[in-house]
């Protein structure tokens, strides 16, 4: 059964191709997306420096990474809703909503890793 983006290192070659298309898009098409990646760039270094220990650097940055994860995730809910249909259904807007929460997960830990980390530093 011949696999549609191939086998190997074709497949990886691929899969990566397919990935940098999805984040080009994000770019170009998601607000949100474009925000939460000059947030992440900005913070990301931060968080390499500021973390004292690997674990640290960890906890600053992959709260990050988690949160541009499910940002595409949710804006891939997104675009497959809106392919099924525009019209108002109240299943649509569950799937939506879901999407935003998880996105407002990765908001609150993001903060939450940071504010943990840091703030005792700041305030000693």
């Amino acid at each position: 059964m011949n696999k549609p983006n191939g086998t190997g290192l074709t497949r990886v070659i691929n899969a990566t191709r397919c990935s940098i298309d999805g984040l080009a898009y994000a770019y170009r098409h998601e607000s949100a997306f474009r925000q939460e990646l000059w947030l992440s760039v900005v913070m990301i270094p931060l968080g390499l420096f500021m973390g004292q220990d690997a674990i640290e650097r960890v906890l600053l940055t992959m709260p990050l990474l988690l949160l541009l994860t499910v940002e595409c995730i949710n804006s891939a809910i997104e675009a497959a809703i809106d392919r099924i249909s525009k019209d108002i259904h109240p299943l649509s807007k569950q799937a939506k909503d879901l999407g935003s929460a998880a996105v407002f997960f990765c908001i609150l830990l993001v903060i939450l890793s940071w504010s943990a980390l840091l703030l005792p530093r700041l305030l000693s």
